[in-house]
C-alpha cells in the first residue's frame, strides 16, 4: 500500500514556473513507476509524465515535452514535476499516481496506475 499527497499547486501567471511536490507513504517507493496526470473542468483525466522505478527512462505528454520535468528521489520517497513556461491551458487539478507495472514504454493511461493522490490545483492565469 502506498499512500500519495501532493503539494506546491498555486496560481500562478502565464510564462511562470511551478514545482509540484508527491510525498510517498511506504518502504518501497522504489518499486513502482510514478506518474503525473492532470484534470480540468468538464475533461477527462490526462498524462502528462512518467518517470521509472530508478528515475533511469522518463515519458511526457506532447503537450509538455520541453516545458515539464519529473524527477525523483527515492531515498527522500518523493516525485517533483518541475513546470515552466506555464501556459493557461495547463491549468487543472494535477494528481500523482504510483504504479506496479515494470513496463517498457512506461504506462500512461490511468488504468495502469494502483494508487493516487487527493491532488492539488494549478491555475495558471493569462
Amino acid at each position: 500500500q502506498v499512500q500519495l499527497v501532493e503539494s506546491g499547486g498555486r496560481l500562478v501567471q502565464a510564462g511562470g514556473s511551478l514545482s509540484l511536490s508527491c510525498a510517498a507513504s511506504g518502504r518501497t517507493f522504489s518499486a513502482y513507476a510514478m506518474g503525473w496526470f492532470r484534470q480540468a473542468p468538464g475533461k477527462e483525466r490526462e498524462f502528462v509524465a512518467a518517470i521509472s522505478r530508478l528515475g533511469y527512462t522518463t515519458y511526457y505528454a506532447d503537450s509538455v515535452k520541453g516545458r515539464f520535468t519529473i524527477s525523483r528521489d527515492n531515498a527522500k520517497n518523493t516525485v517533483t514535476l518541475q513546470m515552466n513556461s506555464l501556459k493557461p491551458e495547463d491549468t487543472a487539478l494535477y494528481y500523482c499516481a504510483a504504479s506496479k507495472e515494470n513496463t517498457s514504454p512506461l504506462p500512461t493511461m490511468p488504468g495502469r496506475y494502483d494508487y493516487w493522490g487527493q491532488g492539488t490545483q494549478v491555475t495558471v492565469s493569462s
